[in-house]
């Protein structure tokens, strides 16, 4: 009889971690239901977020947005269609540039580059190299003719998408020289980046 209550005991403790792990696995599946109904995007990823995947949430919430995404693969030949035009340009602000992605500032400066009213984008400093051609020709064709309600509705989205904290400013329009020296935390995360009034060449 003792025997047999010790292996009940530690029949229940398994039931019980069982039914734990069950519930966190319920718990991470709710979550990502909200991930795709678009429910607390910065919360859940943050920093983390790949450039991929942020591209994804962009255009399932900026549908309008051009893909871009037909170029081929030199290594398997065929079109990778998961290389797209915003993927590239998250790419191209957090990895090439080192700018930060959780301050609206830094990423209009890095539309300013594609406007051509900040620093030029050499093929050898832009992501295509997995590519059979560069495209980044026509992924600054493409920036140059969205609208300015379309870029700032990116850098809003964007922000969102990267910074774990609500931001109280992102609604504003093209931030004039004063807003450009007051964002000390922007420059001091990554030097080198925006001087004073560089945002406002974002609109030519």
């Amino acid at each position: 009889m003792r025997k047999t209550l010790v292996l009940s005991r530690k029949n229940q403790k398994w039931l019980g971690v069982f039914l734990l792990s069950l519930s966190v696995s319920w718990g991470v599946m709710q979550l990502n239901f909200s991930q795709i109904q678009g429910w607390s995007i910065k919360s859940v990823y943050g920093q983390n977020l790949r450039p991929e995947q942020a591209a994804e949430i962009i255009y399932q919430r900026l549908p309008e947005l051009p893909k871009e995404n037909d170029y081929y693969s030199a290594e398997t030949g065929e079109i990778n269609p998961n290389h797209t035009l915003m993927g590239r340009f998250i790419r191209y602000h957090k990895d090439f540039k080192r700018r930060s992605p959780q301050h609206p500032l830094d990423w209009k400066v890095t539309i300013a580059d594609y406007l051509g009213v900040n620093q030029s984008i050499r093929e050898s400093n832009y992501p295509g190299s997995t590519l059979t051609s560069n495209p980044l020709t026509k992924d600054i064709e493409v920036m140059r003719q969205l609208s300015r309600r379309q870029r700032q509705q990116l850098v809003d989205l964007l922000v969102e998408i990267y910074n774990p904290q609500p931001q109280t400013t992102t609604n504003q329009g093209v931030p004039n020289e004063t807003e450009g020296t007051s964002s000390p935390e922007s420059t001091s995360e990554t030097p080198g980046l925006s001087r004073p009034g560089d945002a406002q060449l974002l609109t030519p």
